[in-house]
This record gives structure tokens, sequence and C-alpha cells, in this order.
């Protein structure tokens, strides 16, 4: 991927104003659903508090769950 790519993909992200505020939203976006970070991390280095970043991936259609695949099974086998 070309920087000139990242960079039109992350004017895309209406979230923040500045480009650099978007390309971190999205590194900590690609971290925290690889599970190399926690919510709480992410948050931090959106300067966001863990509430307010949960409110904007639920406000973007973005699900996110601390629960495993095999959480999900044995909450929905309960």
């Amino acid at each position: 991927m070309t920087q000139e790519l990242l960079h039109n993909i992350a004017t895309e992200v209406r979230l923040f104003r500045r480009v650099e505020q978007k390309e971190e939203f999205l590194f900590v976006l690609g971290a925290l659903t690889a599970r190399l970070i926690s919510l709480s991390k992410a948050a931090e280095i959106l300067s966001l508090e863990p509430e307010a970043f949960l409110q904007i991936l639920d406000l973007m259609g973005i699900e996110f769950s601390y629960l495993t695949e095999d959480d999900l099974a044995t909450e929905k086998n309960w």
C-alpha cells in the first residue's frame, strides 16, 4: 500500500478533523480487533474515555466484544 492510498482511506473517516487523528484511529481499531491492545488502551491512545470510544464504535456499526468465539458459543448454549 502506498502512503497516498493510506492517506485517501484516512480522509474518509469523518469522525476526526486532522488526517493524523484519522490514521491513528484506523491503526488503533486494527490493533483492537486483532486483540493486540485492550479497549482501555485504545481509548487512552485516542485520548477518549472507554465509554466514549465504545459509543463511537457503536455509531460506526462496529461490534466489539471482549468475548472469544468459544465464550459466545458457551453463552448461546447457556
